[in-house]
């Protein structure tokens, strides 16, 4: 800071140094010329107005030097408090945000930076979150594996289809787990990769994962019917049959109305897919929340219930690749669970 006001200064003290200079030249030229005015007079005139400029450049000197420092320092003092912070956030310590004082590219500045702090913010909070979720969720089905072998090895029982059914049915679980974390970890590694978009038809795509879906409808007692626009769009396609089979995967597990209904339509330039149904009430804090990674309303359902809760994660991840978004829509018991995305990818 000192180096620039130094620097500021005595450019602004020479510039107006040689102004004055130049002045006063120009007005003692003037006044020898006068040939009525003693070479006394004259001589006096030339001190005069070479002392008049020594003070002048010194006061402009010291005048702009204030001004600097009050301006410099203005500048200054949000950034060298931006770069402590900044030490202290590599340091993995996070500080309230800064304020803002000003509304120029210093406060722009420092809004970006303290959107960047809460966003750090909470993703390490979601990964400590997810640490703690993942163990969660493999403590329970290894721990009954673990105890059946034990008990197994140390003869307290002995093996039975029965016994051997259960540790199967745990070891399933933990494959599912594992098999949506990889889906998450696949989706969201693609977003930093080149879009391999191939225009497809989405009734195809919605109709085909319907039908896949014939049997559960079956066995639930489940009647569905559908009302699908068709359009090619351009994205993944195994991408959109995915969140289609989360998102029905989702609409059978918790139906509560036997029936089920899916539309697509063109909606200003997106197209938008909403499965309905009707399910236990969601409270409002959770709908917001629905779609984040082992989020659940209820986090003491059992996991034969309750699922993981990353089948939303994944939808979300996918849309967004597509540019698109999520959302539910409820109202008391009846839900509507839907993607939307844009269409003018199909133009490019």
């Amino acid at each position: 800071m000192w180096k620039l006001i130094v620097v500021s200064g005595l450019t602004i003290g020479l510039t107006s140094w040689f102004v004055g200079v130049s002045i006063k030249e120009q007005a003692c030229y003037l006044v020898n010329q006068f040939e009525a005015v003693s070479s006394d007079s004259k001589l006096s005139f030339n001190l005069t107005m070479h002392n008049y400029l020594i003070r002048v450049t010194l006061l402009i000197i010291l005048i702009s030097g204030m001004l600097l420092y009050l301006v410099v320092r203005k500048i200054f003092q949000p950034i060298k408090q931006l770069g402590l912070t900044a030490r202290k956030l590599a340091h993995g310590e996070y500080v309230e945000p800064l304020p803002i004082t000003s509304q120029d590219e210093v406060g722009q500045l420092i809004a970006d930076f303290n959107l960047l702090t809460r966003k750090l913010k909470q993703g390490e909070e979601l990964r400590a979150k997810m640490v703690g979720d993942i163990a969660h969720e493999l403590r329970t089905p290894l721990t009954n594996i673990m105890g059946y072998l034990e008990a197994l090895s140390s003869g307290i029982l002995e093996g039975n289809q029965k016994l051997y059914h259960s540790l199967h049915e745990e070891s399933l679980r933990i494959s599912r787990l594992v098999e949506q974390l990889h889906q998450l970890n696949i989706w969201e590694s693609k977003k930093t990769s080149l879009h391999a978009f191939a225009p497809f038809s989405i009734k195809n795509v919605v109709e085909t994962t319907l039908n896949a879906f014939t049997l559960d409808f079956q066995n639930k007692d489940i009647q569905c019917n559908w009302d699908i626009v068709d359009i090619n769009i351009y994205g993944y396609e195994d991408g959109i049959k995915q969140v289609m089979n989360n998102l029905l995967k989702n609409a059978v597990q918790y139906d509560m109305g036997g029936w089920i209904h899916v539309k697509g339509e063109v909606i200003n330039e997106h197209y938008k897919v909403t499965v309905t149904n009707l399910g236990r009430e969601i409270p409002l804090e959770s709908q917001k929340l629905l779609f984040e990674r082992f989020y659940r309303i209820d986090p003491s359902r059992s996991r034969e219930t309750g699922g993981a809760g990353i089948g939303l994660a994944i939808v979300k991840e996918i849309i967004e690749l597509h540019d698109g978004m999520v959302g539910l829509t409820t109202k008391g018991d009846r839900h509507s669970f839907w993607f939307s995305i844009p269409l003018k990818r199909s133009e490019e």
